[in-house]
């Protein structure tokens, strides 16, 4: 039984790491900053300081065309990931 739930927690978080790591960041930074610092056109909100929670709600936002001045390049960015992706992206920024 320990076999199985120890499995099964690594299989989860394996799996959270390969949906988080299929989002590009490359995108992301090239106007959030290396380390999410800045804000995106002097407009956004600084990532870094968001939580998790606020990073996933805003970019599913996005993902439909809801959320602030940004929404239109955001849509772009994040129209092809999965909520499970953008999720699991969002834990890997934020506090």
């Amino acid at each position: 039984m320990k076999k199985i739930v120890l499995t099964s927690i690594v299989a989860l978080a394996a799996s959270s790491a390969l949906m988080a790591a299929a989002v590009n960041t490359a995108g992301c930074k090239g106007c959030h900053g290396q380390n999410f610092e800045k804000k995106a056109l002097g407009k956004s909100a600084i990532v870094k300081d968001m939580t998790h929670a606020e990073i996933a709600t805003a970019l599913k936002g996005y993902k439909v065309g809801k959320g602030g001045s940004m929404k239109g390049i955001m849509k772009g960015q994040v129209a092809k990931y999965s909520d499970a992706e953008l999720e699991a992206f969002s834990k890997t920024l934020g506090k």
